[in-house]
């Protein structure tokens, strides 16, 4: 077995540049990878301060960009996103801008959508069985229970 690569300051930025600009990244992310390049801790503030400084790091970024791509192509709901962002540790105003990224008028859409396809394909014709599997899928999408019941009597009473 060969020893673990180690990596001079120099060649750790250069790397975490690559890192950081192939796709947005949180500060966690970043000290992680440095950690696993086995970095000591006066080395990963060093290069952290380089991301930052030149832009390669940005929380605020990162918080938007990570809210629109799980809206739009997972189609998570706000407080599945939220979640997601404070477990990454990003600051609330951070989360508050994120959100401003997603329009009450695409949310909604994306919601309806995302449920109309889900009660379509739910071979269930146990009525209480389907209208539960049906809501934990959206509550665990991270959509508001207001607008899952809400939906759920729509679709029940339509058909």
């Amino acid at each position: 077995m060969q020893p673990a690569k180690t990596y001079t300051v120099d060649e750790a930025r250069i790397k975490l540049e690559y890192y950081c600009a192939y796709q947005e990244r949180c500060h966690g992310e970043v000290v992680e990878k440095l950690r696993s390049m086995r970095m000591i801790p006066e080395a990963i503030d060093l290069i952290v301060v380089h991301l930052l400084e030149h832009n390669f790091l940005n929380e605020e970024r990162f918080a938007c960009s990570f809210a629109r791509g799980k809206h739009r192509i997972k189609y998570w709901g706000k407080i599945r996103i939220v979640n997601e962002l404070k477990f990454r540790n990003i600051s609330q105003y951070n989360i508050n801008t994120a959100l401003k990224e997603i329009s009450p008028e695409e949310y909604l859409s994306n919601f309806h959508k995302l449920a109309d396809h889900h009660w379509e394909l739910m071979p269930d014709r146990d009525t209480l069985k389907k209208r539960k599997k049906f809501c934990d899928f959206l509550l665990r999408k991270g959509f508001e229970s207001n607008l899952v019941y809400e939906k759920v009597r729509d679709l029940e009473s339509g058909q």
